[in-house]
């Protein structure tokens, strides 16, 4: 390992203006997920009447005081419940991370029941599934806060019955993988809902309110003709008394959230935790600087180096292949001291990168250390020198390599993410154990200009073919749809 001699000065012209404008954007992400929190929050007199708490005033009290808390997915759903950019709200419908409860790392979901009574949205489906995933590529216990209305009929879609399934499934997976499932039932939980209690290994209920049935009274009542209480039918004190559904049963969320930390402080889930590493030293970079590194305009070059040495221990790395294939950075260093491996992009991925990163991942795996992509690419090199050299063989080989690595992969978009070049890069058909983008990041089959340019090839071509001149004014607004689609 060598310190990495930056070039970069964080006080240039360049730096000052990318870092207002990712300053900018960070102020507009934090924005959007305060929204959701102050949405859900104007429900707060009904929750008091109820004597209950709010979903992420229980997910504080969950959590241990002071310690991490990652958020995940908190743009889910946004723009798809509202297309008004300024109305709609994010996240889903649900609350996840993972942070430590107890001592123990976990994966928490909470249902967001300030917010349409907890109903489940289509993404908030989908976000469900990931950390469901998540968790169990992770061996992370999964803790569940539910208060949820189920789906929502008036905007029922049938492949949501469908996708359904698949988190009763995992709720199975998980279980059977030997993660602690620990459902908190704070409110109700009907039809599918009540799965989720039933596929769980830990139940505990809040007496007087919560609920969990097949059929609730109005919808047995339509099928059977069958009249009966909530109590009777599903209520907290029946199901730990009399059905056996719960664990254990308490007198208000308070008292539930801690026997959650009960439970899981007596899982003797530390022996499995990460081994102990040796002292590190934080970056002798700033991470400031990342701020100013990657401009808005994606066709601005950066050396990704940069980047990595504000990441990793000391911002001491080891370059791999440094003189070949110099367009594609592998690298080697330590983060909060495990060793890890890097691989980025300092333009095109061309034959000789992506050989050097197949070698590097196929390294990686036979030492068992993960590999992170830092995404900042146009794609695999085109053109006829490009063609001939092989860059469809050696850019699948790549492709190959990243499939079946059998180390954990994390991606981060960090700039540009285009076409294969996304493939190659480990993007998310290629199942990361995580995925993160910072918020100037794009991704798309081809850069926007590259696209409307080439429809724009195809269109004269099309009309030399019938002996037509291109009208040039009709010609430029399909150039700017298509810029502005992309």
């Amino acid at each position: 390992m060598s310190d990495f001699e930056s070039r970069w000065n964080p006080q240039s012209p360049a730096a000052q203006q990318r870092s207002g404008a990712m300053l900018a954007r960070l102020e507009a992400l934090r924005a959007l997920e305060s929204r959701a929190a102050d949405v859900s929050a104007q429900s707060l007199p009904v929750f008091e009447r109820r004597g209950q708490l709010l979903p992420r005033q229980r997910v504080a009290l969950l959590l241990d005081p002071g310690s991490p808390w990652l958020p995940l997915a908190t743009l889910a759903g946004y723009l798809q419940n509202n297309k008004d950019p300024a109305h709609s709200v994010p996240g889903g419908g649900v609350v996840a991370g993972i942070g430590f409860v107890s001592g123990v790392r976990c994966m928490v979901l909470a249902s967001d029941s300030g917010i349409e009574a907890g109903a489940i949205q289509p993404m908030g489906l989908e976000k469900i599934l990931r950390v469901q995933e998540i968790a169990l590529q992770n061996k992370l216990p999964f803790l569940h806060l539910v208060e949820s209305a189920g789906a929502n009929l008036m905007r029922y879609r049938v492949e949501g019955f469908v996708h359904g399934g698949g988190l009763f499934r995992n709720l199975a997976r998980l279980s059977a993988a030997g993660i602690p499932v620990i459902t908190v039932q704070h409110g109700a939980g009907t039809a599918g809902g009540a799965y989720m209690p039933g596929l769980s290994d830990v139940v505990i209920m809040v007496n007087g309110r919560s609920r969990a049935f097949l059929a609730g009274p109005p919808l047995l009542k339509a099928a059977t003709g069958e009249v009966a209480t909530e109590e009777e039918l599903g209520g907290a004190q029946m199901h730990t008394s009399v059905s056996g559904l719960g664990e254990y049963l308490a007198q208000d969320d308070y008292e539930a959230i801690g026997m959650a930390r009960e439970v899981v402080a007596r899982l003797g889930w530390q022996s499995t935790a990460a081994p102990v590493v040796n002292a590190f030293a934080p970056p002798r970079l700033p991470a400031d600087d990342l701020l100013g590194l990657i401009s808005d305009d994606l066709r601005q070059p950066v050396d990704m180096r940069e980047v990595i040495a504000r990441l990793v221990d000391g911002s001491e790395l080891l370059d791999f292949k440094p003189l070949y294939g110099a367009a594609t950075v592998c690298a080697q260093g330590f983060v909060g001291g495990h060793a890890v491996g890097f691989i980025s992009n300092n333009g095109p991925i061309d034959v000789a990168g992506a050989n050097k990163a197949t070698h590097f991942i196929q390294r990686q795996c036979q030492l068992g250390q993960p590999i992170t992509y830092l995404q900042n690419t146009t794609g695999f090199m085109v053109g006829k020198d490009s063609e001939q050299g092989g860059m469809i063989k050696h850019g699948s080989k790549m492709i190959q390599a990243v499939t079946n690595a059998t180390v954990p992969q994390i991606t981060i978009q960090c700039g540009a993410s285009f076409g294969a070049g996304n493939y190659g890069m480990c993007g998310r058909g290629y199942a990361p154990r995580f995925m993160f983008s910072w918020p100037s990041a794009r991704t798309s089959v081809m850069g926007a200009e590259q696209a409307a340019r080439t429809m724009q090839i195809v269109a004269e071509a099309a009309l030399a073919r019938k002996g037509q001149t291109p009208d040039p004014e009709r010609s430029q607004a399909q150039y700017d749809r298509i810029v502005q689609m992309f």
